[in-house]
């Protein structure tokens, strides 16, 4: 049984198979340094091992911000200093947000504040993200001389295609929350107080349903969205449909629908 417990900058409380996830640096806008990457890969490890959770949520501790992204203190310096120090770092953001996308369940950003640079990597690794209308997005690589990392550049297409994903990091300006609903970059942008009951009225929506169904679904989606081809998707979701009709979910959830039409 996964212990979510001894973590330096975060928590992990699970309650009624969900499992919520906050960072806790507020006094820097819960920004993501080495020890924060290595918790959150570490409780995605632990949450991976079980399977009673059905919904995982990431946030981050007060009202300013989800994450900020990368600890920009860490990377002061020349080259020489770091190499290959960075190499390995940017290798945990990777591995960071990998896990939150191959994690088994649905994975909610509930986003509180700013979402910028490594923060919003992360979010958007995430399955479904929520905002409060006054949160802010960006990707201000470039006004550190750097460039977006950790697979982002992909996923960022695939999120809000190709023009504005280059408009976000060229610019390195913000967004807010009702234009990152409008290009798809958030699924909701609700009023502060709506909040809570916005990202709970999802999660009730996941829990009501084939809980295995949805982590199938999960699978076969993000196969869909990585496969080379067509038919390479096709054929893991064709095996995927069939190992999920082989569960004792599906008999009882049909045999439930049908005595419902009677």
């Amino acid at each position: 049984m996964a212990r979510y417990s001894a973590y330096e900058s975060i928590t992990v409380d699970v309650e009624d198979g969900v499992a919520t996830l906050e960072f806790h640096r507020p006094e820097v806008y819960n920004a993501l340094n080495d020890d924060v990457m290595h918790d959150v890969t570490r409780a995605f490890d632990e949450i991976q091992l079980d399977r009673s959770i059905d919904v995982v949520v990431l946030t981050g501790e007060g009202e300013k911000a989800f994450s900020a992204g990368a600890d920009i203190t860490e990377y002061a310096g020349t080259p020489e200093e770091h190499d290959p120090r960075q190499r390995d770092r940017q290798d945990l953001f990777y591995d960071m947000y990998r896990k939150t996308r191959e994690c088994h369940a649905p994975v909610i950003a509930k986003i509180n504040g700013y979402c910028v640079g490594g923060g919003l990597i992360l979010a958007m690794y995430c399955d479904l993200r929520v905002a409060v209308e006054d949160a802010k997005f960006g990707v201000p690589t470039a006004n550190i001389g750097q460039i977006p990392t950790g697979g982002s550049n992909r996923r960022a297409i695939e999120l809000v295609g190709e023009a504005k994903a280059k408009e976000l990091v060229y610019t390195a300006g913000f967004i807010d929350a009702d234009e990152a609903e409008r290009i798809g970059l958030v699924n909701h942008a609700v009023p502060r107080e709506d909040l809570d009951a916005t990202v709970q009225s999802i999660i009730d929506g996941i829990q009501d349903t084939g809980r295995l169904a949805v982590k199938n679904s999960k699978r076969a989606l993000n196969q869909a969205a990585q496969a080379p081809d067509e038919a390479t998707a096709r054929e893991f979701e064709a095996d995927l449909w069939w190992e999920q009709f082989a569960t004792e979910e599906r008999e009882r959830l049909v045999d439930e629908f049908n005595e419902g039409d009677e």
